[in-house]
């Protein structure tokens, strides 16, 4: 009579790196030619830890060098309290648990939590990886999942329809050290909105349909650069890892030979010690160069590899690309070509990151960023301080958003020339530049009229810098006007609803006398004048001695009314 492994198939479905369009990984999917065995290991943890194990042997008879994803039920975690068969079985696949990522699968209902964190918890400690599956289609509580902490969560295709939802749980992940995925990808249209959304992974129909034989190629629609996902401080480095070629430390030059002619794609070799951090590198080409020179083979195969290697080039997993490229610019300039090994915070290497994928995304993003700067200054224009506010308040962060003009600019291009008005535009610029720090974003948006994004706390001594300073065109004085409105979390719900609220403090701020600044609190009345004498204190009441300004005052009434005008 015939077992139900006996019955038991496996295919292989690529997980798709969306920057680098390779595969990052293969998920084993469980294909029963008969009977309904998932529906049965969902019910005995025991049965879905065999099919588990079953999984990483299938695997190993495929030869892949690509790191794995393996399904296991949330139940059967929680009731196990730990895998020990599947550790083993990775063991004698001649895999690393850290090429191992578990895909925690729903349902969490009535799996009691405290013992699936704990679980988790060890399995981690032994160094594989942990997914949070089907999220978006299940009922995994958002509180779990931030207590899981996931190294990457798999979304279901269907919240791409609520791109939103997609962009929110891109914030949550950054939070978390987490990459996000979508499964279930069919369509070129559902792979723009992932990447629109800030999507970094994704698996489906689209690249390439589960198969017995684990996928080479994947299909990737040409990318969009209005598409792509621009983190604040620069792409990260997770959007570039490829799965990294790993040998154990011990290794022969043979075995490493072995591993390079039998592997194409495969550009070097990490060498790493038990725990899996990288203690050599070795350059495909330098290496090959070595072991084909006269008598190279006879006096290296069998010795170890690590006497051919280098010292590995690392960067920590949540660096930025620009990081990766300090790095290869501070080493021997004969290494430019290695790859750069990324590593957890225990200094496991998690993959690597090749320069010609870096310089690439690098040079798109440079250019359309040039695309969108102002040719006068050089600055942004308003798409790109629009989003930043958008994903400002997609993180729920307090903000000021900023209008900066010149007074009377026509009276200026008109008495002291275009020229003169021009260069006043770009010192203006500068100076706002200059003053800007930490994560202060300005923006030139056309004529004489400037952005500002800054956090609260910056703006004090940024408003001093710029409306305190004697400009002047063609030998004519010249004041500046600054309208501020403050956006905490909830005030706002996007970029328009912030510019409707700066339109009339703006207004009132071109009412006032001098070097103004004019500051209001988005979705409250009334505004503060924090600089400028109004109209009738000009008209009517004495001025104080030069260069004196009255204290900060509030004007009540409806948000951005008016000072009477004598």
């Amino acid at each position: 009579m015939r077992s139900w492994t006996d019955t038991l198939r496996f295919a292989f479905q690529p997980v798709v790196n969306l920057a680098t369009g390779t595969v990052a990984g293969l998920e084993i999917l469980a294909r029963p030619e008969s009977g309904d065995i998932l529906a049965q290991a969902r019910r005995d943890p025991e049965l879905d830890s065999r099919v588990a194990v079953l999984a990483i042997l299938a695997a190993a008879r495929r030869e892949t060098l690509l790191p794995l994803h393996v399904n296991v039920f949330a139940g059967t975690l929680a009731d196990l309290g730990g895998l020990t068969p599947l550790y083993d079985a990775v063991r004698e696949a001649g895999r690393l648990p850290w090429e191992v990522t578990l895909d925690v699968v729903p349902p969490y209902t009535h799996v009691p939590q405290p013992a699936l964190l704990e679980t988790l918890g060890g399995l981690r400690e032994q160094g594989f990886r942990i997914s949070a599956d089907g999220v978006g289609d299940g009922d995994l509580p958002l509180r779990l999942l931030t207590d899981i902490a996931p190294d990457l969560v798999k979304l279901d295709a269907s919240l791409l329809t609520r791109p939103a939802a997609v962009r929110a749980m891109r914030t949550l992940c950054d939070e978390l050290g987490a990459l996000l995925g979508v499964e279930g990808v069919e369509t070129e249209l559902q792979c723009a909105t992932a990447l629109a959304a800030g999507a970094q992974l994704a698996q489906g129909e689209l690249f390439a349909p589960p198969a017995r034989l684990p996928a080479a190629d994947v299909y990737l629609p040409p990318r969009s650069p209005d598409g792509a996902w621009a983190p604040r401080s620069g792409p990260s480095v997770r959007e570039f890892l490829r799965p990294a070629a790993l040998l154990p430390a011990t290794a022969s030059a043979g075995q490493v030979r072995a591993l390079l002619t039998g592997s194409p794609d495969v550009s070097g070799v990490l060498l790493v010690d038990r725990t899996g951090v990288p203690v050599r590198s070795l350059h495909r080409s330098r290496f090959l160069l070595s072991m084909s020179a006269r008598y190279g083979h006879a006096l290296y195969a069998d010795r170890p590899a690590a006497k051919l290697g280098d010292p590995p080039r690392t960067v920590g997993i949540d660096a930025t690309a620009w990081e990766v490229l300090d790095v290869v610019a501070d080493g021997d300039r004969d290494r430019t070509s290695d790859d750069v090994a990324a590593v957890d915070r225990n200094g496991r290497c998690v993959g690597v990151v090749r320069l010609a994928d870096l310089v690439r995304a690098l040079a798109e993003s440079r250019v359309e960023e040039a695309a969108g700067l102002n040719p006068l200054t050089r600055l942004p224009g308003s798409d790109a301080i629009t989003g930043e506010v958008d994903r400002r308040i997609a993180d729920g962060r307090s903000f000021a958003l900023s209008w900066l003009d010149v007074d009377h600019f026509k009276q200026v291009n008109d008495g002291a020339g275009f020229a003169a008005g021009d260069e006043l535009i770009r010192a203006v610029g500068r100076a706002l530049q200059f003053a800007a720090s930490g994560n202060t974003r300005v923006g030139h948006i056309g004529g004489d009229d400037f952005l500002v994004l800054a956090d609260p706390e910056g703006l004090a001594p940024l408003a001093a810098s710029v409306l305190d300073a004697p400009w002047s065109a063609g030998g004519l004085p010249v004041t500046l006007s600054l309208a501020t409105v403050l956006c905490m979390p909830g005030g706002v719900t996007d970029h328009r609803e912030a510019a409707a609220c700066l339109a009339p403090l703006k207004k009132a701020a071109k009412a006032l006398r001098g070097a103004s600044w004019v500051l209001g609190h988005a979705g409250l009345p009334g505004y503060e004048i924090r600089r400028g004498v109004s109209q009738v204190v000009a008209a009517g009441a004495p001025s104080g001695p030069p260069g004196t300004r009255p204290g900060p005052e509030s004007v009540g009434g409806p948000l951005g009314a008016e000072p009477g005008v004598g």
